[in-house]
């Protein structure tokens, strides 16, 4: 094993050491004694990016398929251990990796190391025909609680639709479709998991309450035996123009309690000064109470009950400025649009004001110490950044580069981007009219 250590500037004391095992596997450890309990997480380098056309949603399932049973840990039983030893655990999936996580006391971090090696190792043994159908339903399930029978609740599946074009690695979200979720196949299930859960193609971050040579010992004993596997090929490019030349528009007539008005933009890949400054942008104009566009449609205009601008970062495609505003009443779309485009268009114009700077720089560096305030949420951000970017150490110093952003990089980036030729637009307008339904019961009790 090799290690390297560091102290980076702005990580507030905080430090990590990398080790690399013989057969590919990244660990990265950082102590923190204030509490005597351990976090365990594991990021493998496969989202929904990196499935094809016709498989979508392969991604997710496994991420539900891995909770199934292994050689040694039957059915349900890596809930069981863990939430038996007073742990916590779960797992998610994004575009880009699928992560899986255990919280526990500090004396039980062999059980999750353990647990987490087992699966890794020996998943296929328990894989069949009866696991892989239980958990196909499980997920058909998830989507339509989630997306297909909530109010609003395709809106981000068919704005990235919109926003990556056909045959684009991001075009469809994790979830996948019913259609592939039917047709994947147990050895479709089988080549997934032998391409992607590969040691070699995994980062494994363990912080808290922790011995790192005893750490390493058993890091070695449980995962060292487990073989690489070179069969992995690289995600598709995601590359696209930095705008998308073009308003893209959909109308969506659905039984929603409200008008709403919802848009993605193409912005900055994320990991870079110009995705920071986006950031900072977004968080100005809809992130919170504070915000212009709340202001504008919440307070003033009395047009929105809700009004949202947030950034979500991606590396290896565009990133997305995601808008949300639900309309108040009998408010109109148009006219908040309009008011939407008035508040960009100023801010483009003038820039930010040195309050609004100081109070969206304070707002994200109280979002990064939240992360890294908790073991669990330190163990996710060294991976993030050891899986996307190469270099866990970059997670310590994160808030640095955000509060290191100038108010005429801000600017910039509304000007540049934040434009009415680079946005996908998604328009709700709902099936029944709640204000007509109410104005005919009032002429009944008259």
């Amino acid at each position: 094993m090799g290690h390297t250590a560091t102290e980076q500037a702005g990580s507030g004391g905080l430090t990590a050491t990398e080790h690399r095992l013989a057969n590919g596997l990244r660990v990265v450890l950082s102590e923190d004694h204030l509490t005597p309990v351990a976090a365990v997480c594991l990021w493998y380098d496969v989202g929904s990016r990196h499935e094809v056309k016709g498989r979508t949603g392969l991604a997710h399932l496994f991420e539900h398929l891995m909770f199934q049973g292994s050689a040694q840990v039957k059915g349900n039983g890596h809930f069981e251990l863990v939430q038996g030893a007073g742990g916590s655990l779960n797992g998610t999936t994004s575009f880009e990796r699928t992560n899986y996580f255990e919280t526990m006391p500090a004396h039980e971090l062999e059980l999750a190391l353990w647990l987490e090696a087992d699966r890794m190792g020996s998943l296929l043994t328990a894989l069949d025909e009866e696991s892989l159908e239980n958990q196909r339903d499980v997920v058909k399930n998830e989507r339509r609680q989630r997306y297909d029978n909530v109010p609003y609740g395709t809106a981000f599946e068919k704005l990235t639709a919109m926003a990556y074009p056909e045959g684009h690695p991001y075009h469809h979200t994790p979830i996948g479709s019913m259609a592939d979720l039917d047709a994947a196949s147990l050895e479709d299930a089988r080549a997934f998991f032998r391409t992607y859960y590969a040691p070699n193609n995994a980062v494994l971050s363990i912080v808290g309450d922790i011995d790192p040579e005893q750490t390493l010992a058993w890091v070695e004993k449980y995962f060292g035996s487990i073989p690489s596997h070179d069969g992995k090929q690289p995600p598709r490019d995601g590359s696209l123009p930095e705008t998308i030349g073009g308003q893209l528009r959909t109308v969506v007539e659905e039984d929603v309690p409200a008008r709403a008005l919802m848009a993605a933009y193409r912005l900055p890949h994320d990991g870079t000064r110009e995705a920071d400054a986006a950031d900072v942008a977004l968080t100005i104009l809809g992130g919170g109470e504070s915000s212009r566009l709340y202001n504008r449609l919440v307070r003033r205009d009395r047009s929105a009950v809700a009004a949202g601008f947030g950034l979500l970062r991606l590396a290896g495609a565009p990133s997305l400025g995601w808008l949300d505003v639900k309309a108040s009443g009998g408010a109109e779309v148009p006219a908040i649009e309009a008011a939407v485009d008035e508040e960009l268009a100023r801010f483009a114009e003038e820039g930010p004001t040195p309050e609004e700077m100081e109070r969206a720089q304070a707002q994200l560096e109280r979002e990064w110490l939240d992360r890294l305030a908790t073991v669990s949420g330190r163990a996710d951000e060294l991976c993030r950044y050891a899986v996307l970017f190469g270099d866990p150490q970059l997670a310590l110093s994160a808030v640095q580069r955000v509060l290191d952003v100038s108010p005429l990089e801000v600017q910039a980036a509304a000007k540049a981007r934040l434009r009415p030729d680079n946005r996908a637009v998604l328009v709700y307008e709902p099936t029944a009219q709640p204000d007509a339904a109410g104005t005919e019961e009032e002429e009944a009790a008259k």
